[in-house]
């Protein structure tokens, strides 16, 4: 705490997160300033844990009043216009050496927006992903801060203070200069949404194409997590399935559940960056469809009634060829999300370093798993991967795991159940491996058609056009 009686930072934004982030700060012995535009829930939110001691300020003029120089205020306000609003605010009010830090979940075009704004202003912003949700935020997130080199040094000790800590050490690192840190979060949350869908459709496999009852199905999952496959998403999936419905006596609460999947925006955003950047996620992509499909539930019972599909039960397949099929598919998740962070951190000039991002994964947030450790350590290496499936440790995973992942999407294909992720990601590995592909025809009809020029095999680099025969009429 500040000797002046000053505050050492403020949080502006006190719902959930901001809330539980300033508790958190406050439980580290930081004397926190907190802001809301609703005042009257700020203070709420103070009365109700006193023990925090935060200091509520009537105004955004009063808040800055509040702190120690060079001040740290962190903005946990909703994406979007909100963000530039409470700039808009603090921008006349703030002085030399002051950091602005963005910790919501905002597209990082936008943040490298703001920090060319503040480039001209005496005052710093830094974008900063915060992983790990409410329970995260108030325990010890994952924390993803990039952009001023001077700024992370100044937030350094604060956000060490309150984030998690895993085996690897304290889960908070300077993802890279610029709009890094948010897009290292969006990435985060791109993963985040193909590890979800590939659990789901294993789960739909066990109980549609298994008849698996739902407490063989939770045990299963319950001693997956006990192996190499042990995460924060595999364990909840195992808590989840034995809930039970509080308004139907015998029921479980899964069962109550529509299957329409709500999202935020990240996981598009993710999609769209890879295209621009040249890197196939497909995994992630057919995560995002998978949901957009699913919310298209009126339209997707008509269709059922419709085209009658003929589905059946899976042949031949066990609870090994799934847990297979699902670690495979989480190394090609995984690869394609580290491969998008690496060519962006290249185009944008981040200098992000994969294996500390790998390293503040293994705690605190959504997609934490102990074999986060092994990508760390792979991109730790003086030889490092040019791809993380090429890491030799993962090469020799992906080869025994290859004939279960095979029988599980054949099989999955012959019964008519959908597994988009499953598929996408056996499709992405087989495209990856195959050293001639299908792309010269591609190339030879573009140039038939559109005069595009192709390479010839024997001349690579050197772009030709051919006079290609019509056909006779």
């Amino acid at each position: 705490m500040s000797e002046t009686g000053l505050c050492d930072l403020a949080v502006v934004g006190l719902g959930v997160m901001g809330g539980n982030l300033a508790r958190n700060f406050a439980s580290r012995g930081l004397r926190v300033a907190g802001y809301q535009r609703t005042v009257e829930h700020a203070h709420a939110l103070a009365a109700a844990h006193p023990e925090a001691h935060l200091r509520i300020a009537e105004d955004v003029a009063e808040l800055v009043k509040m702190l120690e120089r060079p001040r740290r205020i962190v903005l946990m306000v909703n994406a979007g216009p909100a963000v530039d609003a409470v700039l808009d605010q603090l921008d006349p009010l703030l002085e030399d050496g002051d950091i602005v830090v963005d910790g919501g979940n905002s597209l990082y075009a936008d943040t490298d927006r703001r920090v060319a704004r503040a480039e001209g202003r005496p005052w710093r912003f830094v974008g900063m992903g915060v992983s790990g949700g409410s329970e995260g935020a108030l325990l010890g997130p994952s924390i993803m801060p990039g952009g001023d080199r001077y700024a992370w040094e100044r937030l350094r000790p604060p956000l060490e203070a309150i984030a998690a800590r895993s085996a690897s050490g304290v889960c908070v690192t300077y993802c890279g200069r610029g709009s890094a840190g948010h897009f290292v979060k969006m990435v985060h949350n791109g993963i985040e949404y193909g590890d979800m869908q590939l659990i789901a459709e294993v789960t739909a496999l066990m109980r549609a194409g298994l008849g698996w009852p739902w407490g063989q199905v939770a045990d299963t999952f319950a001693g997956w997590n006990r192996g190499e496959l042990e995460s924060y998403l595999i364990e909840i999936t195992a808590d989840i399935l034995r809930v039970p419905d509080p308004q139907t006596a015998g029921a479980l609460l899964i069962d109550a559940v529509l299957d329409r999947a709500g999202q935020k925006g990240t996981g598009k955003w993710t999609v769209v960056a890879a295209a621009e950047h040249g890197v196939a996620i497909p995994t992630i992509a057919a995560a995002v469809d998978a949901r957009l499909l699913s919310s298209a539930k009126d339209l997707r019972t008509r269709a059922e009634a419709a085209l009658q599909p003929v589905r059946g039960a899976i042949q031949g397949v066990s609870a090994d060829d799934l847990r297979d099929a699902l670690y495979a598919s989480k190394i090609a998740s995984y690869t394609q999300g580290f491969a998008l962070l690496q060519a962006a951190s290249e185009a944008r000039d981040y200098g992000t370093n994969l294996g500390e991002i790998a390293r503040i994964w293994t705690g605190g947030c959504i997609i934490r798993a102990v074999f986060l450790e092994r990508i760390r350590a792979a991109f730790t290496q003086t030889d490092k991967p040019e791809l993380l499936m090429l890491a030799p440790d993962f090469v020799a995973d992906v080869a025994r795991r290859l004939p279960g992942w095979r029988r599980v999407v054949a099989a999955a294909a012959a019964a008519g159940l959908p597994i988009p992720g499953l598929s996408a990601s056996l499709a992405w590995f087989d495209t990856l491996t195959q050293s001639r592909g299908s792309a010269s025809l591609i190339q030879a009809q573009r140039d038939y058609f559109g005069s595009h020029t192709y390479e010839r095999v024997d001349a690579p680099g050197v772009f030709v056009h051919s006079e290609w025969p019509k056909s006779p009429q």
